[in-house]
């Protein structure tokens, strides 16, 4: 898929001729190909696509119906082509991605490239925030991947297992099943591990009575999926149970209150309030949620300083968590797309009641 009508519906908006885009993942966003080790230029009527003979023939296949798609090498380089097609273009208001570049690397391409630069990585940036349907189905096969992984893990899963033995087998469930690639490094954190909300997969092993909790994503057409999901394994106190019913509680407060035309704040302000009367505030210590699509964490957010208004078509996690330092945590995350009215959560996989392995 290609967005580039889109952007340059948004340059005439914003009062350019063309936009230069360098980011990865805003090439893709662009022209529908994801390596070019080049760039893409966007102009009013017209668009390109620069890259090298690594890329050239699968480049063509992927984008040439939307960019003409040229070849740079030693005798025609990247800057060559580039500042031929800025001249072609006839572009005197150039944009660029001033937060993905280096100050340095945008100094030295307004050198290179005749121009200013104008900053212009707001276009992508909102345009990447309200995702089309199309997007939307690709996050949903990611997702349905992740669900599948899950579901073969959860039967695995014994005392005497490794955190590193459990994410090898998610992961390479999520590529048997379709994934091409991880969406972020998996965390797969036991027993006191578990209050660590970014815990990195050790050689820990689950025992009886242990919480497991398990945050991972596929990517399917270069798109995000992102769950987690925490388990018990033999049985689990009343305790646990008790703090794993106030995070779901406080889940599905904050996905009753998500939708369009609100700040992020006011998603995370209605679970966070369900954490505090329970008495566990100082232990929710990050955001509600944050978008996702081409990268794992995109703007805007659901967090406590989310001043933002979600647009509609916002991909975004759910995902409250209470961590009792020492002892154990417990997150639950799904994925929802906002609407006008309200949101529509996508993640299917169980989380009702507390599972128990």
């Amino acid at each position: 898929m290609n967005h580039i009508a889109r952007i340059q519906q948004k340059l005439v908006e914003n009062g350019l001729d063309a936009i230069f885009i360098t980011d990865e993942k805003n090439q893709r966003y662009a022209a529908g190909f994801p390596f070019t080790d080049g760039c893409v230029i966007v102009a009013r009527e017209q668009a390109w696509l620069l890259t090298d003979s690594r890329y050239i023939e699968a480049a063509e296949k992927a984008a040439g119906g939307c960019c003409r798609v040229q070849l740079f090498d030693r005798q025609h380089s990247q800057l060559d082509l580039a500042r031929a097609a800025l001249r072609e273009a006839g572009v005197q208001r150039l944009g660029a991605e001033e937060e993905k570049l280096s100050h340095a690397r945008y100094t030295a391409l307004e050198k290179e490239l005749g121009l200013p630069l104008l900053p212009a990585q707001h276009i992508l940036s909102e345009l990447r925030a309200s995702k089309t349907q199309e997007e939307v189905e690709s996050m949903i096969l990611a997702q349905r991947i992740s669900e599948a992984a899950l579901e073969e893990t959860l039967q695995l899963i014994r005392p005497g297992m490794t955190e590193k033995e459990v994410a090898a087998e998610l992961v390479y469930r999520m590529l048997r099943h379709g994934s091409e690639g991880n969406s972020f490094d998996p965390i797969v954190v036991t027993g006191a591990n578990t209050s660590l909300p970014h815990g990195v997969p050790g050689e820990s092993v689950i025992r009886e009575g242990d919480f497991v909790t398990m945050d991972f994503g596929s990517l399917k057409n270069g798109y995000c999926s992102d769950m987690t999901r925490t388990v018990a394994v033999g049985h689990a106190t009343e305790e646990m149970r008790s703090v794993y019913a106030v995070v779901l509680e406080a889940q599905l407060a904050g996905i009753a209150a998500a939708r369009a035309g609100i700040p992020g704040r006011e998603i995370d302000g209605a679970a966070r309030a369900v954490i505090e009367k329970a008495g566990y505030g100082p232990y929710f210590g990050h955001g509600f949620g944050h978008s996702l699509g081409l990268d794992i964490h995109e703007a805007p957010n659901a967090n406590p300083t989310g001043e933002a208004i979600m647009p509609a078509g916002a991909v975004v996690s759910a995902e409250p968590g209470i961590y009792l330092p020492g002892r154990f945590g417990v997150r639950i995350e799904d994925v929802m797309i906002l609407r006008e009215g309200g949101c529509e959560v996508i993640t299917r996989a169980p989380k009702s009641e507390l599972i128990v392995l």
